[in-house]
């Protein structure tokens, strides 16, 4: 009777610790998409403002580099410039309690990601971003802007 007691016992332990199941929120889906600057040697950094079409100053020569924010979590971003696939890298960013975007420690909720495409000697012409979300929706969201 003694042995059966303790298997059972052990049975609980198991059911108990087998039963435990990390939370978690669901990610976010797509909110939000745009080109945050474009930055090159000619011109420096230009900041793009919500509903701006194109650069205002012409940015010429190598390494152009676009920056895109993108808050919620997207299947993977298309990007191209006239249609010519660009490379790039992401970083993702958090917020804090205040609502500020920034890069992430650990321990903070991602929100979203910070890419940087860099042109790769192309210069002029139509840089467009485009992504769906994980989850529901299941929207796409994009962006474009003429780099000239």
């Amino acid at each position: 009777m003694k042995k059966r007691g303790i298997a059972a016992f052990g049975v609980l332990i198991a059911l108990f610790l087998g039963a435990q199941t990390a939370l978690a929120a669901s990610a976010p889906p797509l909110s939000q998409v745009n080109v945050l600057k474009v930055e090159s040697r000619g011109c420096g950094v230009e900041n793009i403002a919500p509903g701006q079409e194109q650069t205002r100053c012409n940015h010429t020569g190598p390494n152009i580099k676009i920056y895109v924010l993108e808050v919620g979590y997207g299947k993977g971003a298309h990007v191209g410039l006239d249609g010519f696939a660009v490379s790039g890298t992401r970083t993702p960013v958090c917020a804090f309690d205040n609502g500020n975007l920034t890069a992430c420690i650990a321990g903070r909720k991602t929100v979203g990601y910070v890419y940087v495409f860099d042109l790769a000697g192309k210069q002029e012409g139509t840089f467009t971003f485009s992504d769906t979300s994980i989850n529901v929706p299941g929207n796409t969201m994009s962006t474009q802007l003429y780099i000239k």
